[in-house]
């Protein structure tokens, strides 16, 4: 990893106390729900985002969720984490994508529908709270890479090439590193637990070697950062049957996911 991507690494600010808290009651056994619907509510604007993704279609809820409480019920201790770490990280980062040629906006409709597709893939599995938490953050290494290429004038070129070249290439060309390689360092400096850590370790080095690390890897393809595409459906599907996960789980997800 080259010094200028560490550095505006090192630059990234402290994720919230409340973040910690939440990782905190999510990993005690002892803990119950009743603590972790009192941390969220001490922050108003943690409780809106809650509330607003809650009662998206896309989560498959069929009553809509007015408070907290009935929120963390239904999505359940664990998958409340990553909406958590997720909007602290909205809120701690300077988020500028125009040298992929995305908004904000966009990167984040697309984090959630990956962390939707996980939850309904996923739902009541020891995994879930592993792979819906890092389904939000897998594309974060590009918000460093955006910067970088704004700084030294070079975004445009990039955004030229990336319609006409691999994009991990073209990130190795330009920063001498790819998005999800990125993702890892970011998750090593905020201090995520292993168990976050460790699926992100080996899609960086291309070693898919568990469950968690395949999954997340068919729900980066399936719905692309920079727009979907139907040849990404197919592809996310083969990846699945190649890794031997559960497709019939998978494809009613997607059904949920992808009809909102």
């Amino acid at each position: 990893m080259n010094d200028k991507i560490l550095k505006r690494i090192n630059s990234l600010p402290p994720l919230p106390k409340s973040v910690l808290e939440v990782q905190r009651i999510t990993s005690d056994e002892n803990a119950s729900i009743k603590d972790l619907v009192k941390v969220i509510k001490e922050d108003p604007m943690l409780t809106a985002n809650l509330l607003k993704v809650a009662n998206s279609p896309l989560y498959g809820f069929a009553r809509e969720i007015k408070n907290v409480d009935r929120a963390v019920s239904l999505f359940g201790m664990t998958p409340i984490k990553g909406f958590v770490i997720s909007f602290a990280v909205r809120n701690s980062m300077k988020f500028d994508l125009s040298a992929y040629g995305i908004t904000e906006t966009m990167f984040h409709d697309v984090s959630i529908k990956r962390n939707a597709l996980a939850f309904n893939w996923y739902k009541g599995s020891k995994l879930l709270d592993v792979i819906a938490t890092d389904s939000f953050l897998l594309d974060i290494g590009a918000v460093i890479i955006s910067l970088i290429l704004i700084s030294e004038d070079k975004a445009d070129e990039f955004k030229t090439k990336l319609n006409k070249q691999n994009r991990e290439e073209l990130e190795k060309e330009y920063v001498e590193a790819t998005t999800i390689e990125i993702t890892y360092e970011i998750f090593k400096h905020w201090h995520f637990g292993d168990d976050l850590i460790a699926p992100i370790e080996n899609l960086a080095k291309n070693e898919l070697s568990n469950e968690s690390a395949c999954a997340l890897d068919v729900i980066r393809t399936m719905f692309n950062m920079l727009g979907e595409d139907e040849k990404d459906y197919k592809k996310a599907f083969e990846k699945a049957k190649n890794y031997n996960l559960n497709l019939e789980k998978l494809n009613k997800a997607f059904e949920i996911v992808k009809g909102n």
